[in-house]
Order: C-alpha cells, then structure tokens, then sequence
C-alpha cells in the first residue's frame, strides 16, 4: 500500500527474473522521456490525487497549491474550484480566487491550458501532465474590495501571519474524470503553530528549517471540503460530551477571550443539546472554530456560521462583550451542532452526490434548516436553559420576521429553486417560516401520538432508516413521511409546505392552550382544558427549568 500511494518503483530488486524484467522494461520507458512515473501502477483513475499547500511561502496573500493526480490516458482533462459548496444556496465562485495556474509535463514544461470559465481550466495533452501549480487568494482582507462578490466569511479563507481558516472548497479542486477518487494532502506550516482539523491526520515531518508537514488522507472529494482547518495562535479546548469529543479552536487576535473562558457556555450548551437528542450517535468527534474579527478593514465582516457534517466555521466579533458572544454562540453553534441530525443523517440524493460546478437542489430545505433552527431554539427551553417566556418570545420574533418574505411561496419550490435570485431573496425565510414548520409539524406529532411521537422522534426514525450513506428520494420523501406518520402530517404538507397557503399560527397554539394577545406577545389562554396543558408540558417538557 505505501509502494501505491508514494508511487515507490523498483523496491525490491532482489525478486525472480520475471520481476527483474519488469523493472527493466519500466526503465527503458523512462529513458525514452515518455513519464517520470511507474507506467504499470499510477494510472489516475487508480491513484489518490496528492496535493500540498505550503503555508511558509505565501508572497501578497497568495499561497502556493500543486496537484499531482497521477497520469491520465486521455488528450484533455477539466480540472475545476467548486463554483457552489454545501450550505450555501449561492455562487461563490472560488476559482475567481486563483493566479498562476500551470500545468507542468514530466520535465517540467508547460502545457497548454485554456481558462473555461471561471472555475475551470481545460488542459491540453493530457496523457504528459505531471502536476498543476496555481496560487490562491485569501478571502477575509478583500472581502469589501469590490475585486470580487463578497465570500460569507464562514465559508472563506484567512491567510496571516498568526492565523489561518483554512476552508478547503477554497484552495484544493477536483478533476471532473476523477470525482471518486481519493486524496492526500500534504501542508506546510510554521513549527510552532497550533493546528487543528477533523480530517483524517496520517503523519507529521519536522524538517531541517523548522517546518511542520501535516499529512492528512479523504477517502473523496466530499472529505476535502467537508472538513476545514484552522492554524495559527489558537487557544484549543478539548473535553467530553457524552461519547462524542468537542474541540473548540478560537483565534482572537487581541487575546480578548479565549477557548478557556467560553468553554463552559460551550460545555453547557452542548450538554443540554445531547441530552435532548439522546441517543442519536452520528459523529465521534465535532470541531467548532472560532474566529473572531477586531472590526479592522481587512478582517471579516460576514458574522454567522458554515455547517458541515461534523464541524462548523464561526465567525463573530472580538469586541463582543463575553455576554453577548456566549449567547451569540449558543443561538449559531447549537444550530449548526444540530446538523448533525440532518443532513448528515437524512439527507436526499441532490445533498449526498453533491455537483460542485451544477448542483442541483433539493426541495426539503425545510428540514435541513428549518427543522434544524427549530430545534436549535427548542432544545434550549427543553432542557431549562431559557424560560418558556424566552422561548415564545422567540417564536413570535420568528413569525414577525417571516411574514417579511412572500409568506405564500411554496417552500418546497423555493428550496428547489433557491440558486434563482426571484427565489434566493427569500432564503433567509428557512430560518424563520422553516424553523416554524419544524415547530407545527411537532405539535401535529405530539398530538396525534397523544405524546409519544415528536419531531425528533421521527427524524431519529428516518436517521435509522436512511443514515450518512443513504440518501432518500427527493421526490417521495414526503409521502414517505406521511406513511411513517400521520394523514394530519401529510395535510400539513400539501396544504402549507408544497402549497403557497399560510400558516395561520393560532390554529397550532391553540393545541397547547396558547393565544397571541393584542399586544402580539404569546401567552396562556385563561382557562386551558387538561388535554392542552398536558400536551404543553409534553411540548416544553417538565423538567424544572433553571
């Protein structure tokens, strides 16, 4: 296996005849200049692709990249930067981002490339590529140039001196023949630099020069962009919830807070979140990198968070006092914690074979962030971290700001059609209109079941049935759902979901004797029948709350 993966030649000398044959007759082929490489095993269709950034030698913001795939047997191949990633619902165009871009032959000389577009390059006789050098532009310091659309800095890049968000849909890219191949990666880094990263690590190097090579291995290109770094001056906590390990990485770059400080509001927080999910066990390890800006003209401006399966990159303000940054980090990181459920868990086919160049979406954003939002702020009134008035105050905030999007746009359109701009403008409405969806779809469960089904509940059922490595129809999922459950489940569906009639919230209040009073706020009705108080106690839970 290392002879394959380093593409070792001649190890063994000392074989039969037959060997020795074999080894003769690859160094005739290598002295007639045809490849540097073993002919009989580097093929790329069965090699991994190694690719490296060197961190040590970034000159004007722009760090060194090299792809070596291997060789190829066509005439042309298409190497490409994602245009779309994963959570996003919008171009972002990563190529743009790139200068330089070389393809070397096995002596070292240029062969003909031709940009495509701003995302790919076609590369010419093919069957002589040896590697492709490019440089790659951080994101972060030219964010509000005008040069570029802006990147959301969750998703983006940060090269600097003390610290680097590595996000890699921003640096390594993938052939268009070669999706399913696997990769190495090879990155160079001042010695004395923290790091941190989920993916899979296989080796570390210290070199004469007082270097650190990390290598690191993804069994697709999915692994690559899935699964970001962060390096630099980091303060990194690391403890236990549960039997899934947190690692908590924060870059401040005044030394305003640190990972040890914030790590008992994360503790907590998380705590409570697995406690409400119980036993749904999808990761053993989940990253939170933390980068918080100080405001200056160059550093980010785009405050959230980028899911992925098992990490999240955040990004906030260092001059946040540390109140306001924990509950900052509680409303952003539970969410993105909660992804964890979906679509890590249940996701569709258009999630699971991700197109990076023409994606296609699925219908059912409604789940991936609406029902992931709703039990973001759920969870906390479940398990005692805000009050029950916190909590409706929360959803009425939620029903206000969704009635500023088209509240008679079917969601399940709008999901589908999000990269649209006549759709995109509503997008923020999965976090609003979604998370209240995922909330009436609960109180539908719960009563229907007489409270022993709920929406966690039935996402655990389809996390069981479906899983990371099986994704559902997209076009049936919701039928399927209505055949798990309930005909007032696929109702709901048809009528406020797929169809453009909006939701009338004191239909769903009523159930749990609620009512909206003339000041808008959400109250108990004054005398609420003993099947609505005990539905809302089902609903909010009975644990005393702190």
């Amino acid at each position: 296996m290392i002879v394959v993966l380093h593409r070792k030649r001649f190890r063994n000398i000392l074989f039969m005849n037959r060997i020795f044959g074999l080894l003769l007759a690859g160094i005739t082929l290598v002295s007639c200049g045809t490849s540097s490489k073993n002919i009989v095993s580097d093929l790329a269709e069965n090699n991994l692709i190694e690719t490296s950034i060197d961190l040590t030698a970034i000159v004007d913001d722009k760090a060194p990249v090299t792809i070596n795939p291997g060789r190829f047997t066509q005439n042309e191949v298409i190497y490409r930067l994602p245009r779309v990633v994963q959570g996003t619902y919008e171009y972002s165009n990563f190529g743009k981002y790139t200068d330089e871009f070389t393809a070397l032959d096995y002596d070292g000389n240029p062969l003909k490339t031709e940009r495509i577009d701003d995302n790919s390059w076609l590369i010419s006789n093919a069957v002589k590529l040896d590697k492709i050098t490019y440089l790659v532009n951080d994101t972060y310091d030219i964010e509000r140039s005008g040069e570029f659309k802006a990147i959301f800095s969750p998703e983006g890049t940060n090269f600097s001196d003390d610290n680097f968000v590595l996000n890699l849909h921003g640096l390594i890219g993938y052939f268009d023949s070669l999706k399913r191949n696997s990769y190495t990666l090879d990155v160079t880094s001042p010695a004395h630099f923290v790091r941190t990263s989920a993916l899979q690590e296989t080796k570390t190097v210290l070199t004469n020069d007082n270097k650190i090579i990390t290598s690191y291995f993804a069994p697709r290109y999915f692994d690559i962009t899935d699964n970001p770094m962060m390096m630099g001056e980091l303060n990194v906590e690391e403890f236990m919830v549960g039997d899934i390990k947190i690692v908590l990485s924060l870059y401040s770059p005044n030394k305003v807070h640190t990972a040890k400080n914030l790590k008992e509001t994360v503790y907590k927080m998380m705590e409570a979140q697995k406690a409400y999910l119980g036993p749904i066990d999808t990761t053993k390890r989940y990253d939170i990198y933390l980068f918080l800006s100080d405001g200056s003209a160059t550093s980010p401006k785009g405050f959230g968070a980028l899911e992925h399966h098992t990490s999240t990159v955040v990004v906030l303000g260092e001059f946040f006092p540390k109140s306001y940054l924990e509950k900052a980090i509680i409303d952003i990181v539970a969410h993105e914690f909660f992804h964890i459920v979906t679509p890590l868990g249940v996701h569709s086919e258009d999630v699971h074979y991700f197109d990076y160049h023409t994606p296609t979406f699925s219908k059912h954003l409604w789940m991936y962030e609406g029902v992931t939002e709703y039990f973001a702020q759920h969870f906390q009134v479940y398990e005692g971290l805000v009050s029950e008035e916190e909590f409706y105050n929360t959803i009425m905030q939620k029903i206000i700001s969704s009635k500023r999007f088209n509240d008679s746009m079917s969601f399940t359109t709008m999901s589908e059609h999000i990269i649209e701009p006549q759709f995109a403008s509503n997008y923020v409405n999965v976090y609003e209109k979604g998370a209240l969806i995922g909330m009436c779809l609960d109180l539908i469960m719960l009563e229907e079941s007489q409270g022993a089904r709920n929406l966690l509940s039935l996402m655990k059922e389809l996390s069981l049935k479906y899983g990371k490595e099986k994704p559902f129809e997209d076009d049936f999922i919701i039928e399927e759902i209505t055949k798990m459950t309930y005909p007032a489940i696929g109702s709901f569906f048809k009528t406020y979901v797929e169809g453009d009639t909006s939701i009338n919230y004191s239909d769903f209040f009523e159930k749990v004797g609620l009512n909206i009073d003339d000041r808008g706020k959400l109250t108990p009705v004054e005398n609420p029948t003993q099947s609505q108080l005990e539905l809302r106690k089902m609903w909010l839970n009975s644990k005393e709350k702190n």
